[in-house]
């Protein structure tokens, strides 16, 4: 069991478990009722996904000095109670449960789920 970092809209693994999407917004286009059926996800959790503003900041950011601004920024938006319990609730249940996070960027070191991955690993979380 242990959670897997991936990109929303690739195919599943085939033991990856529920599929949450760590996003702002919800795939352009797609009824909801199809999310799943497409491998976008299952279930939608935009509490661990960053900010508008703090989005802007990392989708702009174009120097390591600047994407260190935005995980910098995202570390503090993640690090408030309610962010940090939630990282900590997946870490625990990546200890006993199959499932997945995940955005939908093209490369993951440019991403949000890069930093919660390390986020995830901190908090004792078993990833694959």
């Amino acid at each position: 069991m242990a959670v897997r970092v991936v990109r929303l809209g690739s195919p599943r693994a085939a033991d990856e478990g529920t599929r949450i999407g760590t996003v702002r917004r919800p795939p352009r286009g797609v009824p909801k009722s199809e999310f799943a059926a497409r491998d976008w996800y299952d279930v939608w959790f935009p509490n661990l996904a960053p900010s508008v503003e703090t989005m802007k900041l990392g989708q702009a950011a174009a120097t390591p000095g600047e994407w260190a601004a935005f995980k910098k920024k995202y570390r503090a938006e993640m690090a408030t109670p309610d962010n940090a319990h939630a990282v900590e609730l997946l870490a625990a249940l990546s200890r006993t449960s199959a499932f997945s996070v995940g955005c939908y960027c093209e490369q993951e070191e440019h991403c949000h789920r890069s930093v919660l991955r390390s986020l995830l690993l901190e908090k004792g979380a078993r990833v694959e």
